[in-house]
């Protein structure tokens, strides 16, 4: 499958990225070698070859699964320094009326 420039310009468009049409040549270009390469790879034989998680030699160190507490797992009063009747309390704010004195 190769890409073309009215490709190009839709997938631009779908991304609302600006694209110049001196540019677009180029890309068209970039894309198809990078979908030639992976034909190349797609041919390779891979049989009888495990599956790798990560360069060889190296080992994924994993931790244990462990269940710890979660700390917000707390009741809406403990978020609070103070509160009555289920309603957080706040310091009362300057009124318009002290703010000019």
């Amino acid at each position: 499958m190769a890409v073309t420039e009215d490709d190009v310009r839709h997938v631009a468009n779908l991304a609302r990225l600006g694209l110049d049409p001196e540019r677009t040549a180029k890309l068209v270009g970039e894309l198809n070698g990078i979908l030639g390469h992976m034909e190349i790879l797609r041919s390779v034989n891979t049989e009888g070859v495990d599956p790798m998680a990560g360069p060889p030699g190296e080992s994924r160190l994993t931790r244990t699964d462990a269940l710890s507490a979660d700390p917000l797992l707390r009741t809406r009063e403990a978020f609070a320094p103070a509160s009555r009747d289920g309603f957080f309390l706040v310091p009362r704010l300057a009124a318009h009326e002290d703010a000019g004195a």
